[in-house]
């Protein structure tokens, strides 16, 4: 079964004296490409996380946002660098005698100046608060997967009904390959008598003319790779394996066989066909850019 590449999960878990909320969102791309935004001091997660998504994706990018929130956020001390805010005061009333203005100098402008108040960087164990990290994060995966199965359920049926409608068109050019020469000899010999005014020509040279035109038409190798391409392709949708690259690489080679196709037969018919079928072909390679 194929699934989509876009998604989103959310999950949340609490543990260690944290709550970690974690969400995911993907859309498509050629690679997998991972992007994890969290608090700095928790940067050490980053890899750990990527990695375990590594497991369950295989192509798009996926952006992850995790946020933990200390179950008792009092604990973590706010530090005034007492010694900065008297250098930043004295600065400033130097340049306000320089410059003859007013120092309106307030404390919550100095604390609102670089570097002059920290709040300390929680404290955590990764061993203890990683199993925490784990459950948000299986949460949201476990989400954004059955986003992705849903969405893909769609394309596949929709790829499904496109390809159908191909294997008709390519059943109808099938039947009518073998009458293209026909009408050809024929049209070829009213035109021989319309010039000649009925008179006989060696027969021979007819009979060669017509059959060097069966030949620059025939078609039959196309047809028959045509539908070798259609088996492939639902055998790869049918299949457990991520299979967006191997319908895209499928999608390009029918792409060149119809055009083969269309280039060889010269018959309106045909080209009528070779049309459509274009036309479908387009609006499949354009919904396989969205599966996995």
């Amino acid at each position: 079964m194929l699934n989509s590449m876009t998604g989103y999960g959310r999950g949340e878990a609490s543990g260690a004296g944290k709550t970690v909320s974690v969400e995911i969102r993907a859309v498509n791309q050629r690679f997998l490409d991972v992007v994890v935004r969290l608090p700095r001091a928790y940067g050490a997660l980053e890899e750990k996380i990527r990695q375990e998504l590594k497991k369950s994706l295989n192509r798009g990018r996926v952006e992850v946002v995790l946020t933990i929130k200390e179950d008792n956020a009092q604990k973590r001390p706010v530090n005034v660098d007492t010694g900065l805010a008297m250098a930043y005061y004295n600065a400033l009333k130097e340049l306000a005698q320089k410059l003859s203005i007013s120092a309106d100098i307030t404390a919550a402008g100095l604390l609102s100046l670089p570097e002059v108040i920290t709040v300390a960087e929680p404290e955590w164990d990764e061993a203890t608060l990683w199993p925490v990290v784990a459950r948000a994060l299986a949460a949201a995966l476990a989400g954004l997967l059955e986003m992705r199965r849903a969405e893909g359920q769609r394309l596949q049926a929709d790829l499904e009904a496109r390809a159908a409608f191909v294997r008709r068109q390519v059943e109808a050019i099938r039947e009518r390959a073998p009458e293209v020469p026909r009408e050809y000899a024929a049209r070829l010999r009213e035109r021989v008598d319309e010039l000649t005014g009925g008179m006989a020509l060696d027969p021979g040279r007819l009979e060669m003319e017509v059959a060097l035109m069966a030949e620059r038409a025939d078609i039959t190798e196309e047809v028959v790779r045509l539908t070798s391409h259609l088996e492939q392709m639902q055998a790869a949708m049918a299949g457990a394996e991520p299979a967006g690259r191997r319908l895209d690489f499928i999608l390009q080679e029918m792409w060149r066989e119809i055009n083969t196709i269309g280039s060889k037969a010269g018959d309106l018919t045909i080209s009528h066909l070779v049309v459509a079928v274009k036309g479908e072909l387009e609006k499949m390679r354009e919904q396989v850019q969205n599966i996995e």
